[in-house]
């Protein structure tokens, strides 16, 4: 180790520019992420953060929400099948509404109180306990949906005060109103004040003891026909959009992923090349194999640990510009890539390693030059 850091201390401004560089690409990567997880939790906070186990869509719906209207037949069969504890209604419908003074889009939940469905990240205020009540995305309280504001449905329809806030709770990347049943049910009629019967979109479930929720959907698919029982991750993950935001990021992610290891190892094999005599001279006079290559695995993680932590600090501060995304700093997925790159960039290192290991003391003595 002593040999490590006293070369890198000689030769500072090599070994910062590699670090720098590593930095700027693992920042690269944590920047990414955390786009991604914004953005899918913009299109399916709501539903990701909602306390039923299984949602139960109409079969013809294709995962869609917003196109599911579940019949009550189907309900009462839903809610008789072996392993549903608790089967209630969810209603999703976007609206126009007027908040903050002026009108724009808002989805509201309808689900019956206590029941399944209702928001699981409460951050402040209480959930409703009667109509006319709701529980508001956090991230949207400065736009009118903070507690206490009254968000009204257009044209003059039902007026909801916001009695609480949770996190991560938006949907197709609008402002999210948890509401109690009737008071969807009144929205709904604002729009079509002669309809008979609101039907819920989806039934919320939670399951008994003893059985996952992916049985229980499995059964519900097989005993009930013409709905598509998921499970929470299952709906999260089907949702119109999210594959394909998660794919193309993913591809941009794998990618920082192999460049990140590739630069080191190459940084370190052109090293290697160039410091052979040296590292001759100090096989000839004594010094192990086992010494050079730690020497060489100190450099690569110092190398690595010192980018990540200037990633880090770039990526707070760039978090800093994409609030409205609700994005936040979290330690986690920081060490975690840490830990990854570095794990990679070891693993790139092994071809510098091996060039190491071929180094023949006997070379020191001849003068015809050193192979490697």
């Amino acid at each position: 180790m002593f040999l490590a850091l006293k070369e890198m201390r000689r030769a500072k401004l090599r070994f910062g520019l590699l670090a720098g560089a590593v930095g700027l690409l693992v920042f690269l990567i944590l920047f990414q992420q955390a786009l991604l997880g914004g953005l899918v939790t913009q299109f399916i906070g709501a539903l990701k953060n909602q306390s039923g186990e299984v949602l139960v869509y109409n079969g013809q719906a294709r995962k869609n929400l917003e196109g599911s209207i579940v019949l009550p037949d189907q309900a009462a069969a839903v809610a008789a099948v072996d392993g549903v504890a608790v089967a209630a209604p969810l209603g999703e419908a976007t609206f126009t509404v007027t908040a903050g003074g002026g009108d724009e889009d808002a989805v509201i939940f309808g689900f019956e109180l206590g029941q399944p469905g209702q928001p699981t990240t409460l951050v402040a205020g209480r959930l409703p306990r009667g109509p006319n009540e709701a529980v508001a995305s956090e991230k949207d309280r400065d736009a009118g949906f903070g507690i206490g504001d009254v968000v009204q449905v257009q044209p003059d329809g039902v007026r909801i005060t916001v009695v609480g806030l949770a996190r991560d709770t938006n949907y197709s990347v609008a402002p999210v109103l948890f509401v109690d049943f009737s008071t969807y049910e009144s929205a709904k009629r604002t729009r079509n004040p002669d309809a008979t019967a609101i039907l819920p979109s989806a039934i919320a479930i939670t399951v008994d003891d003893g059985v996952t929720p992916a049985e229980v959907a499995t059964r519900i698919n097989a005993s009930v026909p013409g709905v598509q029982a998921l499970t929470r991750q299952e709906a999260v993950d089907g949702s119109p959009g999210v594959a394909s935001v998660r794919s193309s990021f993913g591809i941009i992610l794998a990618l920082f992923y192999l460049v990140v290891p590739l630069v080191t190892g190459l940084f370190f094999l052109i090293v290697t090349f160039q410091k052979a005599p040296a590292l001759t001279l100090l096989r000839a006079i004594g010094s192990p194999a086992k010494v050079l290559v730690r020497s060489l695995l100190v450099q690569v993680a110092a190398v690595v640990l010192l980018g990540s932590v200037l990633a880090f600090g770039l990526y707070a501060a760039a978090l800093q510009g994409v609030k409205n995304l609700g994005v936040r700093v979290e330690i986690l997925p920081v060490v975690l890539t840490a830990l990854v790159v570095l794990a990679l960039a070891l693993l790139t290192s092994l071809v510098a390693i091996r060039r190491v290991l071929r180094l023949d003391p006997l070379a020191a003595t001849t003068g015809a030059g050193v192979q490697v």
